[in-house]
């Protein structure tokens, strides 16, 4: 006689908080989290990032009592990006030893010490009079070889104001050689560099425009990878890590869950993925509007980031949520 077919009951490790805390398969730390931070020149106090409720671009000594305030919780790092007062067409105050972005790696490394672990973006557009990440050929089309030699004078600049890691994010062909070469060719050997390997064309990057007080006329098209190619994104990141990338990023994170889990499967580096303003600022407004638990979806969205296989998470919720997680 045919013993009958067992009955499950997946529902027995369901039954109380503690039980499903107990078999959680994902688990999320304060020391996964890197912060997206602001530093604007020519203020004197923080100012709202309207469309982007909650964030700010920050002064020098407001920055200072921010990075403490994110050691403190317990974070991982920050990633800095930088807001001149002044632009011109190849962003040279993107190197300028008293350029507001490497001023503000200062004051941070002064302020926490190793506590953080203090990351720069390493692009031009934030710089740049047009907004691209890199200098124009005669086209108007952004030179990708010129652009590398501008790169290396930016992270060698970081690493000089006190940088741990460096981040290129303007998806030039070769960057990551090119300044892992002259890292460790001018004595900073030990800075890493967390390359944006999988960054696409998106539109979730509006918000951003405005925190950086972006100038950009045109789009990025033509260095920013096309949303609809998975095996292509997957293709960068090998060769980032061949190239001496230490960490290998996939930007946008929600909307690229798909690319996230098969780099996080192929990657023999710590892989990241950053929550981007627009993914920030829609939660906000649904919250605002009493559409959704605000909080439950913030934890729910990194969980999943960090579910797909992200290491870490850049989201500009990484304070509030540590903080959470120490009460």
């Amino acid at each position: 006689m045919t013993s009958p077919a067992p009955f499950f009951r997946p529902r027995r490790v369901r039954q109380s908080a503690a039980m499903r805390g107990l078999v959680r398969e994902t688990r999320v730390s304060a020391q996964q989290l890197i912060a997206p931070v602001f530093v604007r020149e020519g203020i004197d106090s923080p100012v709202p990032i309207t469309s982007m409720p909650g964030q700010f671009q920050f002064d020098i000594d407001s920055l200072r009592r921010y990075a403490a305030e994110c050691a403190e919780a317990g974070i991982g790092g920050i990633d800095l990006f930088g807001v001149p007062e002044m632009r011109d067409p190849t962003g040279s105050q993107a190197w300028a030893e008293d350029g507001i972005l490497n001023r503000g790696i200062t004051a941070i490394a002064e302020e926490v010490g190793d506590a953080l672990v203090i990351c720069a973006d390493t692009c031009l557009d934030e710089f740049t009079d047009h907004g691209h990440c890199g200098v124009l050929d005669e086209q108007g089309r952004v030179d990708n070889d010129p652009t590398l030699d501008l790169y290396v004078k930016m992270a060698l600049s970081q690493a000089e104001s006190g940088a741990h890691m460096v981040s290129p994010s303007g998806m030039m062909d070769g960057q990551v050689r090119a300044i892992r070469e002259a890292l460790d060719d001018n004595g900073h050997a030990d800075v890493a560099i967390l390359a944006y390997s999988a960054k696409y064309a998106s539109a979730f990057y509006g918000p951003f425009r405005e925190a950086v007080d972006s100038t950009l006329k045109g789009d990025r098209r033509t260095y920013q990878q096309d949303p609809a190619n998975k095996r292509e994104g997957v293709r960068e990141v090998l060769l980032d890590i061949e190239e001496g990338a230490d960490i290998v990023m996939v930007k946008p994170a929600l909307a690229y869950l798909d690319v996230l889990a098969e780099v996080a499967s192929l990657s023999s580096v710590p892989v990241a993925a950053y929550q981007v303003s627009g993914e920030y600022a829609m939660v906000e407004a649904a919250a605002a509007n009493g559409w959704i638990n605000r909080d439950a979806i913030i934890d729910e969205s990194i969980t999943a980031i960090v579910r797909a296989g992200a290491d870490m998470v850049l989201t500009y919720w990484a304070l509030e949520v540590a903080k959470r997680f120490r009460k």
